[in-house]
């Protein structure tokens, strides 16, 4: 198939060159969604590393070049950097073009970056459920969104034929696509996503604050579970600090709702009620079961991530 027989969009630009656009570029060119992919990252390490291993067509050295007359930008930054990047690129957008994110929060999202944007372009957000701990341009690979979930951010307002190519680009990619509103994405991820890692990150705090247990056992015995929160937990600290302090509503009114569970476990264990602890793990062992079945895991051992 050619390239120009598949392509979704002339040119795509994408604003920080991390695992999330490294990856984006190599599934466009996978399937050949772009004419051309240009880029730019604010870090000259990271552009000349995009550069040697042949990341985009072409990476710029501003923001405003990449964007010139792209049909899609797609800001790949900080949740805490997007409002100012938007601003820094708004007058060189294109008329009729769309600006899309990754970001993990929505909500503030939209409220830092729509002011920005002419009212000539149309505004998509998205969440592309995936990642690993690893970040940089040369973390990227094609097959990162494949079967993996990619939420639109849309209302009434939104241009449904911007929505339809992005919905068509991330199809592309691999991923499933779904639709829902800022708030209700901020809810999910808050449950799915943003909790889960703060709690890892805690549970990894906590092993390091227990002198009792010295570090080489933490290290040796860490296949029981532990090394399993660490993964999580060796994810970008940035990007983390920022999904807290911008979705802050969603994940305190979770964190209360694990804490009240997490009171009603300790009150089991105290008073030796076990049939509480059984039913209570066949529920969430069969939340996991779903997991599996819905084809975003595997039932092999370790998790079904290798030894990586």
């Amino acid at each position: 198939m050619s390239q120009a027989s598949t392509a979704v969009y002339n040119r795509v630009a994408l604003i920080g060159l991390g695992l999330i656009a490294s990856s984006m570029c190599w599934a466009m060119k996978r399937a050949g969604l772009a004419e051309e992919i240009t880029g730019y990252a604010r870090s000259a390490e990271t552009r000349e590393t995009a550069r040697k291993i042949g990341l985009c067509d072409r990476v710029c050295e501003t923001a405003l070049d990449a964007v010139k007359d792209a049909d899609l930008v797609v800001l790949c930054v900080p949740v805490g950097v997007m409002g100012a990047v938007a601003a820094e690129i708004a007058p060189a957008l294109k008329a009729g073009a769309t600006v899309s994110d990754v970001g993990s929060v929505k909500k503030h999202v939209i409220e830092v970056v729509a002011p920005h944007l002419p009212e000539n372009v149309h505004f998509v957000p998205a969440h592309p459920l995936a990642g690993t701990e690893h970040s940089g341009p040369e973390a990227g690979f094609a097959e990162l969104f494949d079967n993996r979930w990619c939420l639109l951010v849309t209302d009434d307002t939104t241009d449904r034929s911007a929505v339809n190519k992005l919905t068509e680009l991330w199809k592309g990619m691999g991923s499933n696509v779904d639709e829902m509103d800022a708030e209700h994405h901020d809810l999910a991820l808050a449950v799915t996503s943003h909790t889960p890692h703060l709690i890892a990150y805690t549970m990894v705090g906590v092993a390091d604050d227990l002198r009792r247990v010295s570090e080489s056992e933490v290290i040796k015995y860490s296949a029981s579970g532990f090394r399993d929160f660490t993964r999580i937990a060796a994810s970008d600290p940035t990007m983390w600090r920022d999904v807290f302090l911008t979705n802050k509503e969603a994940t305190l009114e979770i964190l209360g709702r694990f804490t009240e569970e997490l009171f009603a476990l300790q009150r089991a264990i105290r008073t030796g009620d076990g049939e509480h602890l059984h039913d209570y793990f066949t529920r969430t062992r069969a939340i996991r079961r779903g997991i599996i079945e819905a084809g975003q895991d595997t039932d092999a051992p370790d998790f079904g991530r290798g030894n990586g």
